[in-house]
């Protein structure tokens, strides 16, 4: 049983690391779109 709970544990983690580095991208591609449209309005 404490198998079982460890493997659960460790794809829980696993999973919250990799969503993290997903969001952080997101970020940097959504403000390089904002700088895009900034200099386009200049």
């Amino acid at each position: 049983m404490k198998r079982w709970v460890r493997v659960l544990l460790a794809g829980c983690l696993m999973l919250a690391l990799s969503a993290c580095n997903t969001m952080h991208g997101l970020g940097k591609d959504i403000e390089r779109g904002g700088e895009k449209i900034q200099n386009a309005a200049n």
